[in-house]
């Protein structure tokens, strides 16, 4: 196991918040525990939890080699004899598959070995086993498993008084013997994982686990996170409301800030990338691992399956059944938008398991004073994330603007209703957007300029800047449709933005706070390095639209900025703003499935 990297010494703003205790779900449980979810219960009962309960799995290098590994042996399948019928004859079963109604228990053993009616399960591991004085052990998590397969056997009428655990580092065969104590023992961790499950109540993370670093769950357990904020909770007297901190029983000075130890368990970035088709003329076909991209029949481009993390289609380009069904195999999206850049569906596969969390979503979006709770954050968020980009980048910061900003965000978070915070949010709008033109610092010699700002226009985009933030805007719109997707959130009904036939009304929610960090940012970005130029578009009537070439120009900036790591101002450590979308909106799951009591916005400095 590697080392486990040092925890990093982070700060966040203490804000008052209204707590909720975690909300008990009705689940109906399958009939048969499998083995391996009972390894999983005795390693960690959130991992479980998310795996069994709600269906949700994630893959490392580790499981996908002994996923590889158990598909070859499961190609090896091997009948095993009855046991009455064995006689004395040696037995070598590879994956059997047996259950057992006495116990409720169903297992695949890797490999069933013996000689008549005498028998020993075994099962194949990639680590190595556990060192203990001076000799070696199997894994508790491995003792269990292999002690369900023990039962089962017996169950069916074999002798089965030792397992065999094999550990593929060290190839070394490791025996457990089927004593009484491990079998009371193993019971009581069934009958326990049961009643975990039956609560419908995921447990807690595990606090400060070495077991977290090489869990690929932990991506979306978020453990050290949801600790961190979970541990910040002190009850406020006055009021009832919780706040965010970690003094003990003294109340927090004013600006003060509370300190914890979140260790960077999350990848800082994705390996997969984007892949877009703009154009006419073009099509998507698949052969093998392989996207191949072709324009009027000649093959232009390919691309691995295994590299690319969602396909984008612009225009009239067309995609083939056979590249379609194997995207929705593995997940990746295939999205669509016209040719000027507006975002109007998407394909994917099956996705959305977690009935649990849309269950509660639904049933708190009919909460008023919780959608009021999760939109005042989002739009306080958004305004300070506006205010900072002016400060960054405006060539004179404009100090009437700056301070209505801040006020504004506190205003926010005060707002008594829905149409109070829409007010606030307009009127930040136009502060923010009347000195956006001073963000811009490129000198094209036209009169007037080319890249000229005085207002935003969405329908149509009446000049280039504007064009450019309704193309980043819709990008950004895709991609927290993707993650809402994934994670299991309905994209269409959100807490701040209201029901309308076709609109994500939750991905636009969750995109508010990052229009100024990632789509805005990427505009001045490209404007400002000439990246894209005045020749990059083209105006027909009052709209103005982005030439093939301005287009694929923008992308790239897009895609730089999505691929940027920035400090996240809670955890501390270095993330890509791809990751920090898909770390906000499990933290929003966490709140709505009532695990957390408030929505964190994400805010730089």
């Amino acid at each position: 196991m590697s080392a486990e990297p040092a925890p990093l010494r982070v700060t966040f703003p203490l804000r008052p918040i209204a707590a909720k205790a975690g909300l008990r779900r009705r689940v109906e449980l399958p009939q048969y525990l499998p083995a391996r979810m009972l390894n999983e219960f005795t390693y960690c009962p959130r991992v479980f939890f998310y795996e069994w309960v709600e269906g949700v799995f994630a893959h490392s290098d580790d499981t996908v080699e002994g996923a590889l590994r158990h598909e070859t042996l499961g190609e090896k399948a091997e009948a095993l004899p009855p046991a009455e019928a064995s006689g004395g004859e040696r037995i070598h079963a590879r994956s059997v598959s047996l259950s057992s109604d006495r116990y409720g228990l169903t297992a695949v053993i890797d490999l069933v070995e013996g000689q008549g009616g005498t028998v020993s399960p075994v099962d194949y591991k990639h680590g190595g086993p556990m060192e203990r004085d001076g000799g070696l052990e199997a894994w508790p998590t491995d003792r269990a498993q292999v002690c369900v397969q023990a039962l089962i056997l017996r169950d069916h009428g074999y002798t089965c008084d030792e397992a065999v655990v094999y550990y593929n580092r060290t190839k070394q065969r490791v025996r457990v013997p089927i004593t009484d104590e491990l079998v009371d023992a193993t019971l009581a961790g069934v009958e326990q994982a049961r009643r975990v499950a039956a609560s419908g109540v995921i447990p807690p993370p595990l606090v400060d686990s070495p077991k977290c670093v090489r869990c690929s769950l932990a991506g979306i357990c978020l453990p050290d996170e949801t600790r961190a904020l979970l541990d910040g909770l002190r009850e406020d007297g006055s009021d009832g409301l919780q706040q965010l901190a970690l003094f003990g029983n003294e109340a927090p000075a004013a600006g003060r800030t509370a300190e914890i130890d979140v260790r960077r368990l999350v990848p800082a970035g994705d390996d997969l990338r984007p892949l877009y088709v703009t154009g006419y003329g073009f099509s998507v076909g698949k052969s093998g691992g392989v996207l191949q991209i072709k324009e009027k029949g000649a093959l232009v481009r390919e691309a691995r399956l295994n590299d690319v993390s969602q396909l984008n289609v612009f225009g009239s380009a067309s995609v083939t059944s056979g590249a379609v069904q194997a995207l929705a195999e593995l997940e990746r999206p295939i999205a669509y938008f016209t040719m000027g850049g507006w975002f109007y569906g998407m394909t994917t596969g099956l996705g959305l398991k977690n009935v649990f969390l849309r269950r509660e979503q639904f049933r708190r979006a009919d909460d008023d004073a919780f959608c009021l709770r999760i939109a005042s954050a989002i739009v306080a968020s958004k305004i300070r994330n506006q205010r900072t980009l002016l400060q960054r980048n405006h060539v004179e910061p404009p100090a009437r603007a700056l301070d209505a900003l801040k006020r504004l965000a506190a205003q926010a978070l005060e707002a008594g209703a829905l149409d109070s915070l829409l007010g606030i949010e307009g009127t930040a709008a136009h502060h923010y957007f009347g000195h956006f033109g001073g963000m811009l610092k490129v000198d094209d010699g036209e009169e007037p300029p080319a890249f000229d700002f005085t207002r935003r226009s969405r329908r149509p985009p009446r000049d280039p800047v504007n064009a450019l933030l309704s193309l980043g805007y819709s990008l950004l719109v895709r991609d927290l449709t993707i993650v809402c997707h994934a994670i299991g959130f309905d994209p269409f009904l959100g807490f701040y933005h209201q029901p309308r036939f076709g609109r994500p009304a939750l991905a636009l929610d969750l995109m508010e706070g990052f229009r100024p960090l990632i789509v805005d940012s990427a505009v001045l970005f490209a404007i400002n390095t000439a990246m894209v130029t005045p020749g990059d578009f083209v105006r027909a009537g009052e709209s103005v639209a982005l030439t093939a070439r301005g287009r694929k120009r923008f992308l790239q900036a897009y895609e730089q900025r999505m691929d940027a790591q920035v400090t996240h101002p809670l955890f501390g450590y270095r993330v890509s703003y791809r990751r920090v979308l898909e770390i906000q909106a499990r933290l929003l799951a966490r709140v709505v499935s009532g695990e957390l009591p408030a929505y964190p916005g994400f805010e730089t400095r």
